[in-house]
């Protein structure tokens, strides 16, 4: 079936479920032939599968059912009265039809049995003389809601009846199409592959698949997410108590919870590729419109998120694309004299990344003329040309985000009103998401957008400020930092009167939570801490009086009267049943004017000029035995758990768990690793006694847990390697926080244990 299969297995479902319905539809309409909501339904469930089975080329099916719907119409217009004869053909004609769709699900064709016998009776059936009973006055045709694939294929449905249809020659079907045959009693005309289905052969798909309604499953994770905070506050209040009983039966509610919340957050996945169907033609009509040749590009379109958000970014992304075509491809003359193909590309690119859905629209065309946009924002009053000489080009680019800017020359169907990329803007950050642009002036332009994968159930960091509490999404999270006096005095600086950090050689905003929020200042004293936060592509420093814990948490909406208060997107319930409010990272960075000050951009251009030589990653630091450091890339980690060590269970010299329904294996790092001392102090590498300090590895679908030390930080740290392996299993040294911390070869180490991890997708 190849890339339609979605679509084709949506087909199948719904056919069957239509099917089963017809079943009684026609055993009451023997009972009451005239009865015009009766047949109306029949014809329409007929006409849908005709027309969506023409579409996907399925000719068998389509002229098996073109013929039962003329006799349908005949009947539903009064020409004709329904009899036995026709009830029984038709019902034969149902039976065939349920068996195409049967080998198509199975074999991915409609089958070599041909059924000429049944189409050469059902057209001889519709000669018979014209009814006597005309169709009761004033009644109507049944209406019933169309399946999702019915909407679609009604602009179809009519072409093609209309295409088809017959003037007044009898048999319906063209000669060349069904070779004449002498007319012949239903019950011999049927073939014998027309006798019922199997319901075991042909039902398999709706056997294996249901229809829910949204609203149900809304409701579904508004009760998984009460159970989430009911979660969260027996564990909070099983901290302090000893009996392993209970506790092992706190910890059981705890996995099951996570695993009831990731099913039910599966139900509402969807995946992307569901928008993206629509583009392609959207691409077409818009490049013919505007002259222009461009080919569309998917990739990812497997790539889930919550129906929610997938319903949110498609006027967006509609939006980005007909601008990509109208600005930025050019016409095919001016894209062969810069030496470029006549015909352009627009690529649509999604993925997973840190826990977020990255989708990115790229295009090879001209890219943005920075200058011409700066004149068209000076002349619509935006900006002033002093301001427009101290820009930056990243700001420039961001022009085109201003409300009523457009650089179109006039006003068409396509473009030129001014309202447009400000409002992609306003509603990607709505649902929690940013957009960033990257200009390559003459190659081209890619619009990177990143959403998170749900709105419903988040990870949250819990913070302390001012005597309150609040929730920071992880998604915005970077680190973790506290400094000393020392610190404080020699590494924060004013920069323009605002207070910034240099952290490993960039320079940061410092915002004050207390200050922000009008709550009661804190004196700083030893020690300060701050959490590094990520508004739009920008960092700053955010100043808290202290850090709890990282947890799940519930979103819930703010009442009307806070909606406008852009420093908060939302609020959970804690353990204790008190609310705490979620921070809305963008709202209070522009508030304290971390990503739109002057000073920011002095900031900004200063850190541009400190850049590292060498690349960096995000590197988890951890204990290693005798007190020693060692780390691993923060990419290879899909998530860290804490887990209590009653729950290993071994087999045949293999450590395991039971994680997420399936069978985790575990990997005990320093078991695996050649130990260079004879006598290690610290066995445990400072996590507590019982409790073991696991991160999961993952590699295609197959995953492993790895048993580290306790956890130190996680870091921004350049992966230069500083001093050559000295063992098996280590990449080599770094020097991190003036400590030598060894980089793992997680890769050897897994492979050392599980010599084929990673052989399957290799293969692929």
């Amino acid at each position: 079936m190849g890339e339609n299969d979605e679509l084709v297995k949506d087909f199948l479902v719904e056919s069957y479920e239509n099917l089963d319905r017809l079943d009684r539809e026609f055993l009451a309409l023997e009972k009451d032939p005239t009865n015009r909501d009766y047949l109306s339904s029949i014809f329409r469930t007929i006409h849908t599968i005709k027309g969506t089975s023409g579409f996907f080329g399925f000719e068998r099916l389509q002229a098996l059912t073109h013929v039962g719907e003329s006799l349908l119409s005949k009947l539903r217009d009064g020409k004709l009265t329904l009899n036995r004869d026709m009830a029984t053909a038709l019902l034969s004609m149902v039976d065939v039809v349920r068996s195409l769709l049967s080998n198509i699900e199975k074999i991915g064709t409609e089958g070599s049995v041909d059924h000429v016998a049944l189409i050469t009776q059902l057209s001889a059936l519709q000669e018979e003389q014209p009814a006597d009973v005309s169709p009761t006055a004033g009644s109507q045709e049944g209406e019933r809601k169309p399946g999702p694939l019915t909407a679609m294929f009604e602009a179809a449905n009519a072409k093609q009846t209309s295409a088809v249809e017959p003037a007044k020659s009898s048999p319906q079907i063209p000669s060349t199409a069904l070779p004449a045959a002498p007319a012949a009693t239903v019950a011999s005309a049927i073939p014998k592959a027309a006798v019922p289905v199997n319901d075991a052969q042909a039902g398999s798909l709706t056997d294996t698949t249901i229809r829910v309604d949204v609203g149900l499953l809304d409701r579904l994770m508004n009760l998984v997410g009460e159970l989430v905070l009911a979660r969260n506050q027996i564990l909070q209040l099983s901290q302090g108590i000893t009996d392993q009983a209970l506790a092992r039966t706190t910890q059981r509610l705890n996995v099951l919870t996570s695993e009831l919340q990731e099913g039910v957050m599966k139900t509402r996945m969807q995946p992307i590729g569901n928008v993206w169907s629509k583009f392609p033609r959207v691409v077409r009509d818009l490049a013919s419109a505007c002259g222009k040749q461009v080919r569309i590009e998917m990739t990812g379109k497997d790539t889930e998120l919550d129906k929610t958000l997938i319903e949110a970014i498609k006027d967006p992304l509609t939006h980005i694309i007909r601008n990509s075509i109208d600005h930025g491809i050019e016409i095919p003359n001016k894209r062969v004299a810069a030496g470029k193909p006549a015909e352009g590309t627009l690529s649509l690119k999604a993925f997973h990344e840190g826990g977020q859905v990255v989708i990115e629209i790229v295009d090879d065309g001209g890219g943005i003329n920075t200058t011409r946009v700066v004149d068209k924002a000076i002349e619509k009053g935006l900006i002033t040309r002093e301001k427009s000489e101290k820009m930056s080009e990243r700001e420039m680019v961001n022009l085109i985000f201003a409300p009523g800017f457009s650089t179109a020359e006039k006003v068409t169907n396509i473009s030129g009103r001014g309202v447009g990329m400000d409002v992609v803007k306003t509603n990607i950050e709505r649902i929690g998401g940013t957009v960033d642009i990257l200009n390559r002036f003459g190659l081209g332009t890619t619009l990177r957008i990143k959403i998170p994968l749900t709105l419903a159930i988040i990870p949250a960091l819990i913070v302390t400020s001012g005597g309150a509490r609040f929730a920071i999404p992880q998604v915005s999270l970077i680190e973790l930092l506290r400094l000393d006096s020392r610190q404080i005095r020699e590494e924060i600086e004013n920069v323009y009167d605002a207070p910034v950090y240099r952290l490993r050689g960039n320079l940061l905003p410092v915002v004050f939570l207390n200050r922000e929020l009008s709550l009661v200042e804190s004196a700083i004293g030893r020690a300060m801490t701050m959490v590094v936060l990520q508004a739009e592509d920008r960092r700053f420093c955010l100043v808290v009086d202290g850090v709890n814990d990282a947890e799940e948490i519930v979103v819930k909406p703010l009442a009307k009267f806070l909606k406008p208060l852009s420093v908060f997107a939302g609020a959970t319930i804690m353990g204790d049943g008190r609310v705490a409010l979620i921070l809305d990272v963008l709202g209070i960075a522009k508030r304290a004017h971390a990503v739109a000050k002057t000073a920011e951009r002095q900031i900004q251009n200063i850190a541009e000029n400190e850049t590292q030589k060498n690349s960096t990653q995000s590197i988890l630091v951890f204990v290693s035995p005798d007190d020693g450091r060692m780390s691993m890339p923060v990419s290879k980690i899909s998530r860290i758990e804490r887990i209590d060590s009653s729950r290993i269970e071994r087999t045949g010299g293999i450590e395991a768990i039971q994680y997420c329904g399936r069978i985790l294996q575990l990997i005990r790092i320093f078991d695996n690793l050649p130990e260079r001392r004879k006598e290690p102090r610290n066995p445990d590498c400072g996590v507590r006694e019982g409790v073991l300090q696991i991160v999961i590895h993952n590699f295609g679908d197959r995953s492993v847990g790895l048993v580290i030390g306790q956890i130190i930080d996680t870091v921004e740290h350049s992966m230069a390697i500083e001093r050559a392996a000295s063992r098996p299993g280590i990449l080599g040294c770094l020097v991190v926080h003036d400590r030598i911390t060894e980089l793992l070869d997680i890769e050897k180490v897994v492979c050392g244990v599980i010599p084929d991890f990673y052989q399957q997708l290799q293969h692929a």
